[in-house]
C-alpha cells in the first residue's frame, strides 16, 4: 500500500509547477474529466490531476478494497469496528430491500417507523392533531449535532416546498438561542420535537425543560404537544410524552447521518411525506450509482479521490465548499460535522498513529457573499484552498431568472479566474492603458496580480429540489466513506466528542460553587473563580 501512495506523491512532485489551464490544450480534458449522472454533472478538469494521476488515484481505492467494504456496508456488516456497530443509515431510504443485521431482517421496522412518521404528519396538517389552541403552526425542533444539523439545512434548502407548520431549530445550550427562539412562538399552537437517541444530552434536554416551562405558563399539559425522536422510551414517558409520538432509530444510524429518518420529522413535518419520499428516492439513486458504477465514472469516488489529492497528496488543509445557492447557505456548516466529525481521526483501525495527516478543515459561504468576504485570500492568498462549487442550472424564482443568470455566471467566473490568475505582464498592461507609468505602474501591477492554477471541481443540478437535495447529500456521505477507507480510518465513532462533554461535567459544580477546582489547572481554577464573581 505505502507503494501506492509513493507514486502519487512522486507524480505529484513531477506535475506540481504545471498549469491546469495548459491541461486544456486536450480539446477533450472538460469531457473526459466529468461525469453527469441522474442530472447531476460533477466537473473536476480544473485541477492538476491527469490521466496518471487518476490511474495511480483509482488504483489506490482498487487496493484499499473500497469496493469491498462498500459492499460490505450495505449488508449490514459491522464496519464501525470501535463500537461494534453496522453502518446503516442507506437503509433509512431503501425502503425495498433486504438488509440483514446480526441474522435478523431490519427492514420491517423501519417502514413501520417510516409509515408511523407519516401518519402524524399528516394528523399535524390536517388539525387532527393539534395543540391547545388549535391547529399546530410552528414546530420547535431540540436537538444538537446529528439531531440539528442536517434537518436545519434540509429544512432551509427545500424552503419552497413547506406546505406544513413553519419549523424552527434550537441547538445551542445558551440561553440566548432558546430565547430567541421562543419569543415568536405562541404554547397554545407549537408542537416541540426533543431529539436526542439516549434522551440524556444535556444540551438537548436543558433546552427540552425550558421549552416545557415556557409551554406551561400557558398550557394546561405541554407534554401533550411534544414528540421525542429517542430509543429511551423509559426517559420520554418520564418526561410525559405519549409512545405514538416517539420515533426510535436503531445503534446503526449515526446521528450525522441520521436525518433519513425519525431525525427528519422536522423536515417531514416542513414539506409533507411525499416530498419527503422524493428527498429518500434522490438519496437512494445515488446509492444505486455508487454501488453500481465502475471507479471511473463514480461521482462519490471521484469526489472522494480527488479530495485525497488536494489534501494527502497536495498538502491543502482546508476545502472551502461554495454553493451558488442561497438556500444551500447551511451545507457548509452540515459537511463540516459530517466530514471532519467522520474523518477528523488520528489513528487507523488497528489503533496505530496515521502516517499522513486525516480530513481537512471544511468551511465555506454562499456565493456571492463569500465573493464579498474571503475570496481575496482564496484569489491572492498564501496558502491554496481548492474549491468546490455547487450551482443550479435553473432557480425556483422564475420571475428573476435574471438575477439566476447573473448568480450562475459569477459561479463559473470564480472558478475560471482561481485557474487562470492574472500575469503581471497582463496586470502592467491593463494598467498602462489608465495611464500609469514609472515605478508606480510596477508597484501598483503587482498587487494586481492572481496566481492563478488554484484547483476547484463543479456539481452542477438543474434545480433543487428534494430529489436533488437527497442525491447531493448520499453523494458527499459516501465521499466520506470512501475518503475513510482508503486513510484506514473508522468514519463512524466520534470520541473526540467526549473528553469536552466530561470535563464540563466536573466544571458545572464548580461554577455553582458546590465543589473545588483544586485539581484544575491554574488557568482554570482562574477562569472558574472569575466567573463565580
Amino acid at each position: 500500500m505505502q507503494n501506492r501512495w509513493d507514486s502519487l506523491k512522486d507524480h505529484h512532485a513531477a506535475v506540481e509547477g504545471r498549469s491546469i489551464l495548459g491541461l486544456f490544450n486536450d480539446a477533450d480534458r472538460a469531457a473526459r474529466f466529468s461525469v453527469s449522472k441522474d442530472g447531476l454533472l460533477f466537473d473536476y478538469s480544473k485541477t492538476n490531476i491527469d490521466d496518471r494521476g487518476r490511474d495511480l488515484l483509482i488504483a489506490l481505492a482498487a487496493a484499499s478494497a473500497v469496493d469491498e467494504k462498500r459492499d460490505a456496508m450495505f449488508s449490514g456488516a459491522k464496519i464501525n469496528e470501535t463500537e461494534g456497530r453496522a453502518v446503516l443509515h442507506t437503509a433509512l431510504r431503501n425502503l425495498s430491500s433486504s438488509v440483514i443485521v446480526d441474522g435478523a431482517e431490519v427492514m420491517p421496522e423501519v417502514r413501520a417507523t417510516y409509515a408511523r412518521m407519516q401518519d402524524f404528519v399528516r394528523q399535524v396538517q390536517s388539525g387532527a392533531y393539534s395543540g391547545q389552541g388549535g391547529k399546530i403552526t410552528d414546530v420547535l425542533n431540540i436537538g444538537i449535532g446529528g439531531s440539528d444539523l442536517g434537518p436545519a439545512m434540509a429544512a432551509i434548502a427545500l424552503s419552497p416546498y413547506a406546505i406544513g407548520p413553519r419549523v424552527h431549530f434550537v441547538s445551542n445550550v445558551d440561553g440566548a438561542h432558546i430565547a430567541d427562539v421562543l419569543s415568536g412562538l405562541n404554547p397554545d399552537t407549537t408542537l416541540v420535537i426533543v431529539a436526542s437517541k439516549t434522551f440524556t444530552t444535556i444540551e438537548t434536554m436543558t433546552n427540552a425543560e425550558t421549552a416545557k416551562r415556557w409551554m406551561s405558563v400557558k398550557v394546561s399539559d405541554p407534554a401533550s404537544q411534544f414528540a421525542a425522536v429517542s430509543t429511551a422510551a423509559d426517559k420520554t414517558k418520564a418526561f410525559g410524552i405519549a409512545p405514538e409520538r416517539v420515533f426510535g432509530f436503531e445503534d446503526w444510524v449515526g446521528g450525522r447521518y441520521s436525518m433519513w429518518g425519525p431525525i427528519g420529522l422536522s423536515l417531514m413535518l416542513s414539506i409533507g411525506p411525499d416530498h419527503f419520499a422524493e428527498f429518500l428516492r434522490g438519496g437512494a439513486a445515488m446509492d444505486d450509482h455508487f454501488r453500481s458504477a465502475p471507479f471511473d465514472q463514480n461521482i462519490p469516488v471521484l469526489l472522494a479521490l480527488v479530495g485525497i489529492w488536494h489534501n494527502q497528496i497536495c498538502g491543502h488543509a482546508t476545502r472551502a465548499v461554495l454553493p451558488y445557492d442561497q438556500r444551500l447557505l447551511r451545507l457548509p456548516a452540515y459537511l463540516q460535522q459530517l466530514e471532519m466529525e467522520s474523518n477528523g481521526k488520528r489513528v487507523d483501525m488497528a489503533g496505530n498513529d496515521l502516517p499522513y495527516h486525516s480530513g481537512p478543515v471544511v468551511w465555506g459561504e454562499p456565493g456571492t457573499n463569500g465573493q464579498h468576504a474571503f475570496y481575496q485570500l482564496i484569489h491572492q492568498g498564501t496558502r491554496v484552498v481548492p474549491c468546490e462549487f455547487l450551482v443550479a442550472r435553473t432557480g425556483h424564482e422564475k420571475e428573476l431568472q435574471h438575477q439566476h443568470v447573473l448568480l450562475v455566471s459569477n459561479c463559473l467566473a470564480q472558478s475560471e479566474a482561481l485557474m487562470r490568475g492574472r500575469s503581471l505582464a497582463e496586470a502592467t498592461a491593463i494598467l498602462a492603458k489608465k495611464g500609469v507609468t514609472g515605478a508606480e505602474l510596477e508597484r501598483q501591477a503587482r498587487h494586481r496580480v492572481f496566481p492563478g492554477n488554484r484547483p476547484s471541481t463543479t456539481l452542477a443540478y438543474e434545480t433543487l429540489t428534494p430529489f436533488v437535495l437527497g442525491q447531493i447529500i448520499a453523494l458527499y456521505e459516501h465521499r466520506v466513506f470512501v475518503e475513510g477507507v482508503i486513510l484506514g480510518i473508522n468514519s463512524y465513532d466520534q470520541w473526540g466528542v467526549e473528553l469536552g462533554k466530561e470535563l464540563a461535567l466536573a466544571l458545572q459544580p464548580v461554577l455553582e460553587g458546590k465543589a473545588a477546582a483544586d485539581d484544575k489547572d491554574g488557568s482554570t481554577q482562574l477562569l472558574a473563580k472569575w466567573f463565580k464573581g
